[in-house]
């Protein structure tokens, strides 16, 4: 067959088992995981481990229990602490691994050693993580004893047990923060579009968000999700957390912008330095808008993490603290502590979809860009 050299057929070869085992043992249980997700399978306590349970389809049941069930309050607080973590999780590697990167790119003496120790903590896995950290975190623990050390009275708080949260909203504003969100996502779309001369993709985007806008002003605010207000917002039991977490993966960033640090060429600084920049003007121009497809790498990668972390919070919390409980926890527990598969699964469908909508837009640019090139 015309196009099918000696090597072509080599290269199929040695990767059809790798693409046959992927296919069944990844996007294979993927599609279970999402069909079981719209059956009931486990509803019925006789049923779900009888070796043929008889399971029926539910459609979208599952999702609307979870969404809008009133035991379910759990689901939509861990949901709630999942952004609030992703977001401060994320800031925090950001901005710690960015002050470590800039100073040690000032090649201070023992940078080898100051690079090692801080790229330590990400070889460690969160299980031993979450194990030194909650033994830190104690009441009576090294953290809370700190102050003592200062001459100060100890700390009392409670780092893993606090029951307190800030931030609160209710959940039946949740289509109205929705559309506002994506409308400000598609304004953002406009405003490139336009800048870059799109004028289709500008009115598309523009009217949808004034469309999006609109809804959420004279629609949403008669939408009620649940019967009754339903607070939630971002618990304080999740701050050790999210320590720990930035504590782990900081040296991740740090060695990601070091790296770009270390590959802008001297004569653009040299460059800016001549026409006058200041050291503030240099970075704030030169330096850190190179430095932005490095950070867009690593939101990608550390949300990616954020969004299905398990072991640091199962480790840290335990599996029956509410408080800092996550969805991939609540998961776990509801799949194979209660036997509901059908509820676990539609958890695991909604994580899925929460990693696509990051990770499919980062891929999708990647791909545009290698072809431009």
């Amino acid at each position: 067959m015309k196009g099918l050299t000696k090597d072509r057929l080599w290269a199929i070869a040695v990767l059809t088992p790798s693409i046959l085992l992927l296919a069944i043992f990844v996007y294979g249980f993927i599609g279970r995981t999402v069909y079981v997700s719209f059956t009931d399978w486990g509803n019925d306590p006789a049923q779900a481990l009888a070796l043929n349970p008889i399971i029926k389809w539910v459609g979208l049941a599952n999702y609307q229990e979870l969404f809008t069930g009133f035991l379910q309050g759990r689901f939509r607080q861990e949901l709630v602490s999942t952004i609030f973590f992703t977001v401060f999780f994320i800031l925090g590697c950001l901005g710690l691994g960015l002050g470590l990167a800039l100073a040690l790119d000032r090649n201070p003496k023992g940078e080898a050693l100051w690079r090692t120790i801080f790229l330590f903590p990400m070889s460690l896995s969160f299980i031993v993580t979450g194990t030194i950290w909650r033994w830190m975190l104690q009441p009576q623990g090294g953290v809370n004893q700190l102050p003592a050390a200062f001459g100060a009275k100890p700390s009392t708080f409670g780092w893993l047990s606090s029951t307190d949260s800030v931030l609160k909203f209710d959940w039946n504003l949740l289509p109205i923060i929705t559309a506002v969100v994506v409308a400000i996502v598609m304004g953002v779309i406009a405003y490139r579009a336009h800048t870059s001369g799109q004028r289709t993709r500008t009115i598309v985007a523009a009217a949808s968000a004034a469309v999006l806008l609109l809804w959420a002003i004279f629609i949403a605010p008669n939408l009620k999700m649940l019967p009754a207000p339903e607070l939630h917002g971002f618990n304080l039991a999740l701050i050790g957390i999210v320590i720990a977490a930035v504590w782990q993966m900081s040296g991740y960033t740090m060695a990601l912008y070091l790296a770009g640090l270390r590959g802008i060429p001297e004569e653009l600084r040299e460059a800016a330095r001549v026409d006058g920049a200041n050291e503030i003007d240099m970075y704030r121009r030169v330096v850190f808008p190179l430095l932005a497809p490095i950070t867009l790498s690593a939101m990608i990668i550390l949300g990616h993490i954020s969004l299905k972390i398990f072991d640091l919070v199962y480790a840290m919390a335990g599996p029956d603290n509410t408080f800092a409980s996550v969805p991939a926890l609540n998961m776990y527990l509801t799949s194979f502590r209660q036997n509901q598969f059908a509820l676990g699964a539609a958890i695991g469908t909604i994580l899925l979809i929460l990693v696509a909508f990051i990770i499919v837009p980062y891929l999708s640019s990647q791909f545009r860009t290698e072809e431009s090139h």
